[in-house]
């Protein structure tokens, strides 16, 4: 009888399996996701545990133009069901639901995480995105967002009630993506990182638990979401600092250079800013080299775009060195700070923004640009605008520069975010059609080599990579820091917080599923 019993108990794990259902833990060595999902299967479970205002819906779904767009494609996770959670607390509900069926789970809110290790996930998107409240506190001096806020949203929003906050400087992304990677931002010389003005978030735990992250509640897991929180939690909501808006209007400055300026661009770059120390209401520059034949075949031209805090004969004074070089287009003026995106070309509406490109990527941190890199790459480019016109047509090579005095103030060792001292982040990054195995080798090949070449160009510095912009073949010290003090501590917050490793899908601290195993 025993025998019988047993073999008819084996016989139902076995139809279970079949079937796709979730395997008994007894049974799992390790986590494993069901390989085949539906939405109509998913509400069938799910949606009496969920709030009446949740949205269940597969990823081909008319009831949204493109529920699983995102800004890059080359390795885009699979999305078998999305889930709009009604309620805060229904995230909670999800990811419980996720942990009982072995199903992996993936909170989006803008859809611009680019990292190669996004494409190993397959399972359940939940969508932020009706979580996009603002709400400013009675003291003025800090605000919470809902985890769906996104930068020109938050920065609309605060500047029509008399205030800014740390944002990034291109509107269409959401504030948390980047912050929770620490968060570099058209304001960070003047109040820091994104990050470092976190005063307190609501986070929902790998096991579904729901906590409150401050200096007093899970304090050393502050430390972590500083840096490194996509490895730890969804953020459902933050408290973050704001403060009066300050003058009513920036200046903006835009150029287009010919190559043969580069020495005389790059010098007056370095002597600028001064190996970090930038003016301080100079708060973003970023420019470089792309192809544009309109006003060269042959060569790439040399873009830039500056903003500046203030008037503009206070930043045309400091653009004075910019302006003796003799430039194809140079264009001026002066806007609100909401408006300072759009006049940069970082607006929802402009190209930069624009999903479902294929974007190759490689990124690197430096402290002051090296003339002979910066010969090398437009060298690169120019053979290749001969050699491979489609493959050049994508390519922009990106430099990034900030005014950086409060970021500088901050102890490194007091947040998860570990570059302080790298002041230009570097992007080289090639927009390739899809489906073309041979310009996507060649588009590696061109930016691990751009990448080379400007870590060529610091010899003696470490090789640092911005979380937010890795590709995710990097190294994790490249990423999360080379000290093995950050390392250990960052794998034991791991450990406690999320054992089973479910949150390993952007640019991971602990690579695999449980323990790290594969």
């Amino acid at each position: 009888m025993k025998t019988c019993i047993s073999i008819l108990y084996v016989l139902a794990v076995f139809q279970t399996l079949v079937a796709g259902a979730s395997i008994p833990r007894q049974f799992e060595k390790f986590s494993t996701t069901r390989r085949q999902l539906n939405a109509t299967q998913v509400q069938r479970e799910l949606g009496s545990q969920v709030s009446n205002t949740t949205v269940i819906y597969g990823p081909e779904d008319s009831r949204d133009k493109n529920p699983t767009a995102r800004w890059s494609i080359y390795a885009r996770p699979r999305i078998q069901v999305v889930i709009e959670p009604g309620l805060v607390s229904d995230i909670s509900t999800i990811v419980k639901y996720c942990n009982a069926n072995s199903i992996e789970f993936l909170a989006i809110n803008r859809g611009h995480g680019s990292t190669a290790s996004l494409g190993s996930f397959n399972g359940i998107q939940i969508n932020m995105a009706p979580f996009r409240d603002i709400r400013i506190q009675a003291s003025g001096e800090s605000a919470w967002f809902g985890g769906g806020v996104y930068d020109g949203q938050a920065t609309r929003y605060l500047w029509d009630q008399g205030y800014v906050t740390t944002t990034g400087a291109c509107n269409c992304v959401g504030m948390l993506g980047p912050g929770l990677g620490g968060g570099h931002g058209p304001l960070e010389g003047v109040y820091g990182l994104i990050s470092d003005n976190f005063r307190q978030l609501n986070v929902i735990l790998a096991n579904g638990t729901a906590i409150t992250v401050n200096s007093t509640s899970h304090a050393d897991l502050l430390w972590g979401m500083k840096g490194a929180g996509h490895n730890f939690g969804i953020v459902t909501s933050f408290e973050l600092n704001i403060f009066p808006r300050g003058p009513d209007l920036w200046h903006y400055h835009n150029y287009i250079w010919q190559g043969s300026h580069l020495d005389a661009i790059f010098t007056a770059f370095n002597n600028f800013h001064r190996n970090g120390s930038t003016p301080v209401n100079m708060t973003v520059n970023f420019g470089g080299f792309q192809y544009n034949s309109s006003i060269s075949s042959t060569d790439p031209i040399i873009w830039w775009t500056f903003a500046y805090r203030g008037t503009a004969t206070e930043a045309e004074t400091l653009l004075a060195p910019f302006n003796v070089i003799e430039a194809v287009v140079s264009e001026s003026g002066d806007v609100p700070y909401p408006d300072v995106s759009f006049a940069q070309g970082n607006g929802e509406t402009q190209f930069i923004c624009q999903d479902n490109q294929v974007r190759i990527t490689a990124t690197a941190g430096l402290q002051a640009y090296n003339l002979t890199a910066e010969h090398l790459i437009y060298s690169g480019f120019k053979q290749r605008i001969a050699s491979n016109p489609v493959l050049a047509a994508g390519g922009g090579i990106l430099h990034e520069g900030y005014s950086t005095e409060a970021v500088d103030k901050i102890n490194g060792d007091d947040s998860a975010y570990p570059f302080r001292a790298d002041h230009h982040l570097m992007l080289a990054q090639i927009i390739i059609p899809p489906n073309n195995k041979s310009i996507e080798r060649e588009a590696w090949k061109w930016a691990t080599e751009v990448r080379d070449q400007w870590n060529a160009g610091q010899p003696g510095r470490p090789v640092n990579n911005y979380v937010n912009y890795a590709n995710g073949y990097e190294a994790v010290e490249t990423i999360y820091g080379h000290e093995s003090w950050r390392l250990e501590r960052l794998k034991g917050l791991k450990k406690v917080y999320d054992p089973e490793n479910r949150f390993r899908f952007y640019n991971p601290i602990v690579k695999g599923g449980k323990n790290g195993h594969h």
